[in-house]
């Protein structure tokens, strides 16, 4: 195996022995709870069906071995360009979702109180009869734009489309103003593209890497954390940012412990002092960039002496980053995260973010972020949509949010209570997203769904928002279905294809079907022309001139290569009214915002409290896989992590139980105490997607504390809407 061996590639996420046992499919027997569907099944096959992942949104190519109609182990793709033949611990473990006991097995409508999950099981055509009648009567009573679609999957294609068709654009993915919007607004002010999904960044090739609150490894983006290992091993700087002593800080030369909140203030630091000792790609900066005098004289006092003030981090540490940073240039990254909802000031320090690298010529450079190609794809020949729907009521009333390009999830759901927004939203739609654990502030959330009319779930899993709708439509597992073709911006253009390895279990169907049974009886079958999935993804392959049966044997097809970066030969444009890197951002000053970010110091802690920070674990997305049988033999439970001073001040130990109070009074579930040196006095940590409540969930529930029911307070970011939820803070106090 060359490059990177599956052994280096586990270990990054510390979990080497727990991941090998997953991959290995033996830990079937051990679930409990239920017999197990696949008694013992082994690791051979008689066939293999090439797919692609739903374990998170990375979407790598996956081989299913299959035997007598069980799927017995998932490998990695070696012909895809994400997964290139291996897998983090979580894409190992997709059997564990297949063959999770407690997956919705049958339609089920309300029967009690929302929120008091109580359901009745009943036929598909009762419940998409119900689902049809009740779209109908909120169109004729409010109008289309009243219905919203929550979104978190390739799946969900299918929805968005039935929502176009219904005429509503109001469709929105928690992943935008609670993730990474601020990201790409950020770099989309800067070069006019943004980052992608995935992100377009040329780690195996750096030769100095920078993280800032980013937590490779521990957030198991495939094909990031292979690229990462390789630059690591070929003898690349690693300097690491951030209040933890992370996965990724243990394999750092440099980890700087910063204060909470203050990023922003070692940015400009950095950047003075790359500017002050002339140590910035003077020839990237004079041929691509405009701003530069502006940008020089806004960080002229932002000396490593003032940062120190405000981030604890030493001067000299700063200078010395800052030229090791430089020393490596244009190779030199400083990688923009993705979880970037943390202080309100986020698009502004997303912002810092970009102009560090363009300060370092990274931008469209080899070993820094590099500039995407992506195969021609004709769009399926649809009737067009009909009408001019109203736009979003996703900002509030007085506010709005300019440079926001995608629609608001927070604000759709404030938009569903009385009074708030221009108009009401009186129906929801939501696909794989559990809004309760994804939205900020859940008694909202709960406030909204008790305004709505309706509420319709489609999931694989009994989450919780499950516990809230009035109908269910179970969904078959991507390992159970076929999909859209995915054929994202990359290094090498391709096309990957979602096919079914084994027929759906129980009554579970596709989101196509489910999409399409609710447009026929909506009256809609013009738009839903094609018979299944498959004939629509492959009526797209053959219109581009690809070989669909080549296609369906290999998983994926390759176009060809282009060049990304300026030592390929690529001449960069950028999509910025100047055409240039825009250090100074003119459409911000117009907006009234900052044209080159500025520091604002973060609110400190009440006495006794410290600032909840939250995270991932390696075989984990979020709450998605926690109810994995599978992937939870590695890691069944978070912890809280203190400081062991802080630990011993308040009189307790590592091990026992306690609870986290927020600001507000708000009590976390119980959850074991971390008490270590890894982490600063002033805040705790913890993995996020834990302590669930929902019914449904045997294994997952009560397991460990949900951070989401602590998060009562958020700052906005007044440019794009992300909801910054580093900003609440917590006493531990023993259960």
């Amino acid at each position: 195996m060359s490059g990177v061996t599956r052994r280096q590639f586990i270990k990054i996420g510390a979990a080497t022995a727990g991941a090998a046992a997953v991959g290995s499919g033996l830990t079937t027997r051990w679930w409990g709870l239920d017999d197990d569907p696949v008694a013992n099944p082994g690791t051979d096959g008689d066939r293999v069906v090439p797919t692609f992942c739903e374990l998170c949104f990375w979407k790598c190519g996956v081989l299913a071995h299959v035997k007598d109609g069980r799927v017995t182990k998932i490998t990695g793709n070696p012909a895809h360009p994400l997964s290139r033949g291996r897998l983090c611990p979580r894409g190992t473990g997709g059997t564990g979702l297949l063959y999770d006991p407690d997956r919705l097995k049958r339609p089920m409508l309300r029967r009690e109180k929302r929120g008091e999950q109580v359901f009745e099981e009943v036929s598909w055509e009762e419940a998409l009869d119900f689902t049809a009648q009740r779209l109908l009567n909120l169109k004729d009573r409010y109008g289309p734009e009243s219905l919203a679609l929550y979104s978190h999957g390739y799946g969900g294609s299918w929805f968005k489309h039935l929502l176009k068709a219904y005429g509503s654009k109001n469709i929105a993915a928690p992943s935008y103003a609670q993730c990474r919007g601020p990201r790409e607004v950020g770099f989309q002010l800067t070069y006019g593209s943004t980052l992608g999904s995935p992100e377009v960044l040329d780690l195996e090739n750096s030769r100095v890497i920078t993280l800032i609150g980013s937590h490779l490894g521990e957030n198991m983006h495939n094909t990031q954390v292979q690229e990462f290992a390789t630059a690591i091993d070929r003898g690349a700087t690693l300097i690491v940012v951030d209040p933890r002593f992370s996965t990724a800080a243990g394999k750092a030369k440099y980890w700087l412990p910063i204060k909470p909140g203050t990023d922003l203030a070692l940015l400009l630091a950095w950047m003075h002092v790359i500017i002050a000792e002339g140590l910035y790609d003077k020839d990237y900066i004079d041929q691509y960039a405009i701003g530069f005098d502006q940008l020089k004289e806004h960080v002229r006092d932002k000396t490593p002496e003032w940062a120190y003030t405000q981030t604890t981090i030493a001067p000299e540490t700063i200078v010395e980053t800052a030229r090791v940073m430089a020393g490596g240039r244009p190779a030199s990254l400083v990688h923009p995260g993705r979880h970037v909802v943390w202080y309100g000031d986020d698009t502004q320090r997303s912002r810092a973010v970009a102009i560090l690298n363009a300060l370092l010529g990274s931008y469209a450079r080899r070993g820094g972020i590099f500039v995407p190609s992506q195969m021609a794809l004709p769009a399926y020949p649809y009737t067009a949509y009909q009408g001019h729907p109203k736009a979003p009521p996703d900002r509030p009333k007085d506010q709005g949010y300019p440079l926001a390009d995608e629609v608001l999830a927070s604000g759709l759901c404030m938009a569903s209570i009385p009074g708030t927004a221009s108009y009401d939203i009186k129906g929801w739609l939501v696909y794989g997203t559990n809004l309760l654990m994804a939205l900020p502030q859940p008694e909202r959330t709960k406030e909204a769904i008790q305004a709505l009319d309706f509420i319709a779930v489609v999931d694989v899993l009994p989450a919780e928002i499950v516990g809230w709708a009035d109908v269910v439509l179970p969904e078959a597992t991507y390992l159970e279905r076929c999909d859209d073709i995915d054929n994202p911006p990359w290094k090498v253009p391709f096309a990957a294809v979602r096919q079914e390895v084994v027929p759906p279990m129980y009554d579970s169907k596709p989101g196509w079907w489910i999409a399409r049974e609710i447009a026929l009886r909506l009256g809609l079958s013009d738009y839903f022309p094609w018979k299944d999935s498959m004939e629509y993804a492959m009526q797209r392959v053959h219109a581009a001139g690809y070989d669909c049966d080549v296609l369906r044997t290999t998983g994926v097809v390759i176009g060809k290569p282009r060049p990304t970066t300026i030592e390929d030969g690529l001449v960069p444009k950028f999509a910025t009214p100047s055409g240039k890197i825009e250090l100074f951002s003119q459409r911000l000053k117009d907006a009234g915002f900052d044209p080159i970010p500025q520091f604002t110091p973060p609110e400190e802690p009440p006495t006794g409290h410290f600032r909840l920070l939250f995270g991932r674990a390696p075989t984990h997305t979020f709450g998605r896989t926690t109810n994995n049988r599978f992937l939870s033999e590695v890691f069944n439970q978070n912890e809280l992590w203190l400081n062991a001073q802080m630990a011993a001040e308040l009189g307790l130990k590592d091990g026992e139980t306690v609870v986290a109070v927020n600001q507000d009074g708000v009590r976390s579930q119980p959850i074991r105490l971390k008490a270590t040196q890894r982490i600063r006095t002033d805040c705790v940590f913890m993995v996020h997607g834990f302590g669930h409540d929902a019914k449904g969930l045997r294994y997952a529930r009560n397991r460990g504390a949900d951070d989401s029911r602590l998060v009562t307070r958020i700052k906005t970011d007044p440019i794009m809407g992300g909801t910054g939820m580093s900003v609440n803070f917590v006493r531990v106090e023993r259960a």
